[in-house]
């Protein structure tokens, strides 16, 4: 028997075979430590070739650690006594990437552990996982589109699949196969740290913007059965949905929280996007930091195992968020055993460990010898991670794609995120008397100033998880901020002087034709951002204010949520634009405020007046919110909420 006689005389390396037979044929060859690596996800920075080679590890990820790492290093170790065989691996959240590493080296290391991978007993590929939430973010020079709640003010499900395809374009050609994308979590109160993950407080915005997923993976044939994963080929990533369940309806919106609710509330608020991206073939679940009247996501068997995963039909894996199993005993990390003792028989298929993955195999094994985790329990986790890996051909094609690398930042992939930036603009006023708006600008206007804290702030313009987990400030990428869009897009002769924060002498002593004054939040991400104030941050209330009592004046709002907005500042602006995290293209924001497109956006939060009032939804009676969900005007002077 020749080489290529002996290989598909193994199913599982068939790739004519049906995938459940190469499941099962593949599932009957492997020992109990070969099962526990399947379930295993690690961060890059702990992983060793050794471990991928000699120890079967396969699934990684990166997140965004707090110390460098550089892509191109590869490190040995020695193999511990025991044997590992892991195999997904991740990037994660915390560790600042090379200030200009290229995808090229990305795909490089990643085919380096790949490599070793199929090197392994088995040959089961590498799943390697990353969080790009709004573009392949942690990447210098990748487009970086508006964060979610800016695609739900769009109202636009085909933009929103073809950023999905972008997206996975972008990713796919880093080497990467996994996004642990989309969240889509309804949130019901912008005091949440993470309501600009959210695509809108309603729950038909959210189903709609699902659409993402098909962008991501792919669109699933006519009659594919909801619940199966599906990846349409090796120009599309494994998509994530995330968080379930609930996370978006905590008490007081605090991160990682209590949802206080009956099931029926839970279903129809919470639960009924996960029907859409599972009738979309979405491959992977990932479970909630928080937690449903009181019982943590991570610990919840009914709803992973009755309800996802028997009523729902789920048939893909569920996936621990990053170090979610330290979080199930108080402190974080003790007994250990016990947590994933509770996890793993809840429902969760792989376990985003990220460090401790010797303890983590080891507690694994023991609880299966010891009959306190069933094997069946083992081998369903197992068959579902491995229908995925099947479903996304990562056997056939297991390696990075190199003729990818031009789609990374490339005028095509900058041109949509810029129509994105146009249809997400929300316009909340437009001149401080009927009939006399106040946009569109004059691009030949004589003198303008810009000036305020996000008016040149790439870092600021794109938030939180953009290349760092928690942001930064500056021209951390490449883009375009609102102040190089406007210098592009303002006449030959128009003088335009930028002060971020102008002197008096500026103020009082130039006739400016208009002011634009962009102010904001600083980026954040989950808890960090937990907010219950939710003022306008770097005393951008006064700047405004000092502004527009001296020069008719635009306001650009960057945030991720609605803001206070005092009445008598809201009476001071000429106009004002809620941009959200629009991303590295500013020429959006000008398309549209100079006249060239009409604004489009309709607000996916209903906009408070004070913070006493949260949270406060759309249909709730008791409070008269500052805008309502769905408002926007246009130039027709139409209320969009209206149509």
């Amino acid at each position: 028997m020749n080489q290529v006689e002996e290989t598909m005389s193994y199913v599982y390396k068939n790739p004519n075979a049906p995938i459940e037979d190469r499941i099962k044929d593949l599932v009957s060859r492997m020992t109990l430590q070969e099962k526990v690596g399947q379930m295993t996800q690690i961060e890059l920075c702990v992983a060793t070739l050794d471990d991928v080679r000699n120890l079967s590890i396969g699934t990684l990820f990166t997140f965004f650690c707090s110390t460098i790492i550089d892509p191109c290093s590869f490190r040995a170790s020695t193999p511990p006594t025991f044997k590992l065989y892991i195999w997904s691996m991740v990037s994660g959240g915390g560790k600042e990437p090379l200030e200009k590493a290229m995808a090229s080296d990305w795909a490089e290391t990643i085919d380096r552990f790949q490599q070793a991978a199929v090197d392994s007993r088995l040959g089961i590929p590498l799943a390697y996982g990353i969080d790009a939430v709004h573009g392949n973010n942690r990447f210098y020079g990748a487009t970086i589109f508006p964060h979610n709640i800016g695609l739900g003010a769009t109202g636009d499900a085909d933009l929103a699949q073809r950023i999905g395809a972008a997206v996975a374009l972008e990713v796919r050609a880093s080497g990467i196969h996994f996004n642990f994308a989309p969240c889509v979590a309804v949130c019901r109160d912008p005091r949440w740290g993470r309501c600009y993950e959210s695509f809108s407080e309603d729950t038909n915005i959210v189903r709609k913007m699902t659409s993402i997923i098909t962008g991501l993976q792919g669109q699933p044939p006519v009659g594919h059965s909801k619940g199966y994963p599906f990846v349409a080929g090796r120009y599309n990533v494994i998509a994530c949905a995330k968080h379930f369940v609930g996370d978006g309806g905590t008490e007081k919106g605090i991160n990682e929280g209590n949802t206080i609710s009956s099931y029926d509330e839970l279903e129809s608020i919470h639960m009924a996007p996960y029907l859409d991206c599972l009738y979309k073939g979405v491959s992977t679940v990932m479970a909630s930091y928080s937690s449903w009247n009181g019982c943590k996501l991570h610990a919840h068997h009914f709803l992973l195992t009755e309800i996802l995963k028997g009523k729902l039909g789920f048939k893909g894996f569920l996936i621990s968020d990053w170090k979610a199993l330290d979080r199930l005993s108080e402190p974080r990390g003790s007994n250990y055993r016990r947590c994933v003792y509770t996890a793993i028989n809840a429902g969760i298929d792989m376990v985003m460990v990220p460090y401790r993955y010797k303890q983590f195999i080891e507690d694994l094994i023991s609880l299966v010898e010891s009959g306190e985790i069933q094997m069946t329990r083992i081998d369903d986790a197992v068959e579902r991670i491995l229908r995925v890996k099947f479903v996304a051909g990562l056997f056939e094609y297991p390696f990075s794609d190199r003729s990818l690398l031009d789609t990374i930042g490339c005028k095509l992939h900058r041109e949509l995120a810029r129509e994105a930036v146009r249809k997400s603009l929300v316009l909340l006023k437009n001149g401080k008397n009927p009939g006399k708006p106040f946009l569109p600008l004059e691009k030949n206007a004589e003198r303008v100033l810009i000036a305020g804290t996000h008016a040149n702030n790439l870092g600021y313009q794109c938030g939180g998880w953009t290349r760092y987990w928690q942001g930064s400030s500056g021209r951390i990428t490449t883009g375009t901020t609102i102040l190089d869009a406007f210098r592009e897009v303002m006449g030959e002769k128009t003088e335009v002087i930028y002060e971020k924060y102008p002197s008096p002498n500026t103020l009082s002593g130039q006739n400016f034709s208009f002011a634009i004054v962009g102010v904001g939040e600083e980026p954040y991400a989950e808890s960090a951002g937990d907010n219950s104030e939710l003022v306008i941050p770097l005393n951008g209330s006064e700047l405004i204010s000092t502004i527009a009592d001296r020069i008719p004046t635009l306001v650009i709002l960057i945030s991720g949520r609605p803001l206070v907005i005092e009445p008598w500042l809201l009476e001071k602006m000429d106009a004002l634009v809620a941009a959200w995290l629009p991303g590295t293209e500013g020429r959006g924001i000008t398309d549209v405020v100079f006249g060239d497109y009409e604004f489009e956006g309709r607000l996916p939060m209903t906009w408070f007046r004070t913070t006493e009032e949260l949270p406060i939804n759309k249909g709730d009676n008791s409070c008269d919110p500052l805008f309502p969900l769905g408002f926007g005007l246009t130039y027709k002077k139409e209320n969009l909420q209206s149509k």
